[in-house]
């Protein structure tokens, strides 16, 4: 039975459009630039890769990782039984939990004070995010394979919290810890700044990526005391960082947190109030009421596309957060596509990642000393 911390990476992946590719290459990338990380982690004993993709094994091997390929289809895949799987065949007591991409800007000073955190602590979950969780670190109980552990990680650290009993204890906030790559508005802004690995820069370079609507609303968050407009799961810290390191008047809209390891989207319980503004206003006044209160807008359009029950693929959120209005054909995501991207004013398009740790980001690009 291990007694160190072991490293547990899933990078799972079945891409079924170009855009989609793009973001497999992206994280791939980040996951072997992580690896390199970790084997200069002295709290870590041993690195488990589990990964659907071949061309993952010799280079993941060439940095210490175990790697373990599982062609289990993408959504037949269950997170939580693979990875009581692996704790139950590798007799681990300390676990670090990353996805393929997760927390690509991690430092190894950071994955070191993760291990002594576990090896301190009895009874311990430690992650950066309670419902939406990107890196969860953990002591194994004894009766762990008593819970029903979630499909997906999002909801883990409170499955481990409300199942087993855990003390849940919170990451501090930085850039390492809460960066992530979910969408290709995360790309963007990773390309856009000085902060990728090298691996993960080149992969981002061979993308040909156009910058120019972040370049317009990083332009106005340097700027002195301009309206910025954030919409949707926009948590507290994220405002409270962006208040104390920028000059900014911030306009916030937060609703929905939580709609993913809540189990709103699938009890079809999401509803979001500028999803209703929207059925009196239509896409077109409200971006420009949009444009007459704000310099720039940073949206997260995952609430308004559950709130509309639409369910596109991912290949059309992907074109819809790169602004590619004219490939997406669900009708509403096209409309609404369109109109952020005619908007006067830049509008940024993305996920849950993009006003947390995607902003964060900006924030420690301009203002470098509060990395």
């Amino acid at each position: 039975m291990s007694k160190g911390v072991t490293a547990v990476v899933f990078e799972g992946s079945g891409p079924k459009s170009r855009v989609e590719e793009a973001m497999v290459l992206v994280r791939q990338a980040a996951l072997l630039d992580n690896l390199e990380k970790m084997g200069r982690v002295s709290g870590l004993d041993k690195i488990f890769l589990h990964t659907n993709r071949p061309e993952l094994v010799e280079p993941a091997a060439g940095l210490g990782a175990e790697v373990s390929l599982n062609f289990t289809p993408p959504e037949e895949f269950h997170y939580g039984k693979e990875l009581q799987a692996i704790i139950r065949a590798h007799g681990l007591t300390r676990v670090l939990c990353l996805n393929g991409a997760g927390c690509p800007l991690i430092t190894v000073e950071e994955l070191n004070m993760i291990c002594r955190k576990l090896i301190e602590r009895d009874r311990l979950v430690y992650t950066n995010n309670t419902q939406s969780a990107d890196i969860i670190a953990f002591t194994v109980p004894g009766d762990i394979d008593n819970a029903e552990l979630p499909a997906t990680d999002n909801s883990l650290a409170l499955a481990l919290r409300d199942q087993l009993g855990l003390e849940m204890e919170l990451m501090p906030h930085s850039l390492g810890l809460l960066f992530d790559i979910d969408t290709p508005s995360d790309l963007l802004i990773l390309g856009a700044g000085p902060f990728a690995g090298s691996r993960t820069q080149a992969a981002i370079e061979s993308l040909n990526l156009d910058y120019r609507t972040l370049e317009q609303a990083k332009a106005v968050l340097s700027d002195e005391y301009e309206d910025v407009v954030l919409i949707g799961r926009v948590g507290a810290p994220i405002i409270g960082h962006l208040n104390a390191v920028l000059k900014l008047r911030l306009r916030v809209f937060s609703e929905e947190r939580g709609m993913k390891s809540l189990g709103r989207i699938e009890a079809g319980e999401v509803i979001s109030l500028l999803g209703l503004l929207l059925d009196h206003a239509g896409l077109d006044q409200f971006f420009n009421y949009l444009s007459r209160v704000a310099r720039c807008a940073f949206i997260d359009s995952r609430v308004l596309i559950h709130h509309y029950r639409i369910d596109p693929p991912d290949r059309e959120r992907f074109l819809s957060d790169l602004g590619l209005w004219q490939e997406i054909e669900q009708p509403w995501l096209r409309e609404f596509t369109r109109a952020a991207v005619e908007c006067p004013i830049p509008v940024v398009l993305g996920g849950h990642s993009l006003v947390s740790g995607s902003l964060w980001a900006l924030c420690s690009e301009l203002d470098p000393s509060v990395l």
